[in-house]
């Protein structure tokens, strides 16, 4: 078995950390264009993180931002545990934010597959 230097382990987590960024840009700029106004990126929390929280008339929206090869991969990688630490997290976002707290609120996924294709966005997720 080859060991992987620390440094090529370092090098491929920025990699992952940059694509991660600039798939959330490319998500945020589509939410946009459909009409949602941005109200928070990267809100991270000890409970939970949420990638981007968005609004669009009375709901608040947490949107949970996979970027993979293919749709099957990028749902696969939301799972369980992940969609309770965006829901611990949307509470704490709330709390800090009590002008939220009258809105309704929903989940949603936005799958990115390639940055020249259109993202898919499942709205309601859970």
């Amino acid at each position: 078995m080859t060991k992987i230097s620390k440094k090529t382990r370092q090098r491929k987590r920025q990699y992952a950390y940059f694509r991660g960024r600039f798939a959330e840009t490319v998500a945020t700029l589509f939410l946009r264009l459909k009409g949602y106004h941005i109200v928070a990126r990267g809100f991270r929390r000890p409970v939970g993180e949420i990638d981007i929280i968005a609004r669009r008339g009375g709901v608040l929206i947490a949107i949970e931002v996979k970027q993979r090869q293919s749709l099957e991969k990028a749902l696969q990688a939301i799972h369980a545990k992940q969609r309770r630490r965006v829901s611990r997290a949307m509470e704490a976002f709330i709390v800090s934010r009590p002008e939220f707290s009258h809105m309704d609120i929903r989940f949603d996924i936005l799958l990115i597959t390639s940055f020249f294709s259109k993202p898919v966005h499942l709205e309601n997720a859970w």
